[in-house]
């Protein structure tokens, strides 16, 4: 029993071995594990690394207005603090706080005291010193009195005619005037006050003209010159244009900025002093690209920029500067650089634009276009496809 379990075993494991060694002798050789090629067939080109493919929009350059824009405040031509230029008590305030004055009106008045007494005075010594002097030279003339004492009695009469001119500007003085046109801001005194010498009274603004003024970086204070013309929006809506009357030669120590002065019309006064305004200053039009803000990418040196393909088939990287942008778009063009000059050079006047892409290739990268047969495609250029 037990042979012939044995016997049976041994007969199908040598069927098995048979079976075996047909399949062995049928399968063709290999080479490295790899199947080759059908009798009379090449064998399979392994496939090469691809040039990625990017979307690419033809850009031609067009004339773009460009404007300065910063924010300031409306300020008064001429401002100037009236101040007592002699002491006394003020008996008339005939001008009140907020009133439109002329040259000249009065704004304070101080009591005369004795003033008109020394003004008497001091013309009786004068008609006094003017007798003795003549006498004086007639005697000199005829050698009997000395040129020394010709000498002294000129001396008196002059000092007779300073003492007059002072006692008379002493009495001008009393009347504190408006110097020019304008406002009436402040009046810190009022009738029965006593002031002193450079004691404060009054304040006077001049808003006709009436100033937008503003501070513009170093970087653009190039492009702003006087007698440009400028246009400014108020804190209220309302627009008015002027013309730039002053460009500051020095920046500010603080904020390194320079001030600008815009001169427009006042004549109603609408505008009073203070008011916030939105500056805008024409510039000359430029040659620029318009983009969408979704095809500017960033260089590894942090430059904002724009990639294209140009006749080589690689890509190129151009810095930009944004001088514009609307819902339509993004208005760019070359870099200027830190000081304002070239950084990256102008844009060409014809770019085959990288819209789709741009962030999976570099600058010197060979590539594959395609071409966009809608230009709104460029809405949905980015970085990531």
């Amino acid at each position: 029993m037990r042979a012939s379990y044995i016997i049976a075993i041994l007969l199908a494991a040598a069927a098995a071995a048979w079976i075996a060694s047909g399949q062995f002798e049928d399968a063709p050789a290999t080479v490295s594990g790899k199947t080759p090629a059908p009798e009379g067939h090449a064998p399979a080109a392994v496939p090469e690394n691809k040039a990625p493919k990017v979307r690419v929009r033809s850009s031609v350059a067009a004339d773009r207005a460009r404007e300065l824009v910063f924010l300031g405040r409306t300020e008064a031509s001429r401002k100037v603090a009236l101040k007592a230029e002699t002491a006394g008590r003020i008996v008339a305030v005939p001008a009140r706080e907020g009133a439109r004055v002329k040259r000249g009106a009065v704004i304070v008045r101080l009591a005369m005291d004795d003033r008109q007494a020394r003004l008497g005075e001091a013309k009786a010594t004068l008609r006094q010193r003017r007798i003795e002097y003549q006498a004086a030279r007639e005697l000199s003339v005829r050698n009997f009195r000395s040129k020394v004492k010709l000498a002294e009695s000129e001396a008196h009469l002059e000092a007779a005619k300073a003492a007059l001119a002072r006692v008379q500007l002493d009495v001008r003085r009393v009347v504190i005037a408006a110097p020019f046109d304008g406002v009436l801001d402040t009046r810190g005194v009022e009738i029965g006050d006593y002031v002193k010498i450079g004691n404060p009274v009054a304040s006077i603004v001049d808003l006709e003209p009436v100033l937008i003024t503003g501070h513009v970086s170093e970087m653009n204070v190039g492009q702003v010159r006087r007698g440009m013309k400028a246009r400014a929006k108020l804190v209220n809506g309302f627009s008015i244009d002027g013309v730039i009357r002053f460009v500051a030669s020095q920046a500010h120590d603080t904020t390194r900025t320079f001030k600008i002065e815009v001169q427009t019309p006042n004549r109603n006064g609408a505008i009073v002093a203070g008011m916030t305004a939105e500056i805008r200053i024409p510039l000359t039009p430029v040659r620029a690209h318009k983009v969408s803000p979704a095809v500017l990418t960033l260089s590894d040196a942090g430059i904002v920029g724009v990639k294209s393909v140009n006749a080589e088939g690689r890509v190129a990287f151009h810095p930009v500067d944004i001088i514009d942008e609307d819902a339509s778009g993004t208005w760019v063009t070359g870099h200027r650089g830190p000081e304002g000059g070239s950084g990256g050079g102008s844009l060409a006047e014809r770019l085959n634009l990288i819209t789709v892409g741009q962030e999976f290739v570099k600058a010197g990268e060979p590539v594959e276009t395609i071409a966009e047969k809608d230009p709104t495609l460029t809405k949905l250029g980015g970085g990531k496809s």
